[in-house]
């Protein structure tokens, strides 16, 4: 199964482009509660390069790595992903006329409900939005 969840950010896309894949912004955007965060993040971004996030909650108790391998990279438009579970995964970008558009799609996995995914992710570009609109 897969899901698709989209925002709008009042930016111009070479902004919200940089904000996705920068390491040095990711730390501040990726996490889908208050009490998550990422530590570290690493991106080799291009196609056949790999991508790396250490998440981990803020109060010590447990952490995780999240990583996969671009398997096509289009500048400023396009990322398509091999997460490292095997699931796939395509994010892209849309100017629009307030600013960019941002879509993402993947295929569940079979751990958690596909709704709490769904609210997981949507929370993840939700907070992608706030961050980059208040740089």
């Amino acid at each position: 199964m897969k899901i698709r969840i989209e925002t709008e950010v009042e930016k111009d896309i070479e902004t919200v482009w940089s904000a996705w894949t920068s390491p040095e912004d990711i730390v501040n955007w990726n996490a889908a509660s208050p009490d998550w965060h990422t530590v570290s993040a690493t991106n080799d971004l291009r196609t056949g390069g790999e991508f790396s996030y250490r998440m981990e909650a803020k109060d010590g108790s447990m952490g995780f790595d999240f990583g996969g391998k671009y398997t096509n990279v289009e500048e400023g438009r396009l990322l398509e992903i091999l997460l490292g579970d095997d699931r796939e995964m395509r994010v892209w970008f849309e100017e629009s006329e307030k600013g960019t558009r941002v879509f993402e799609e993947f295929e569940t996995e079979d751990q958690n409900p596909v709704e709490m995914q769904r609210q997981g992710w949507q929370n993840i570009l939700d907070n992608f939005k706030a961050y980059v609109e208040a740089k």
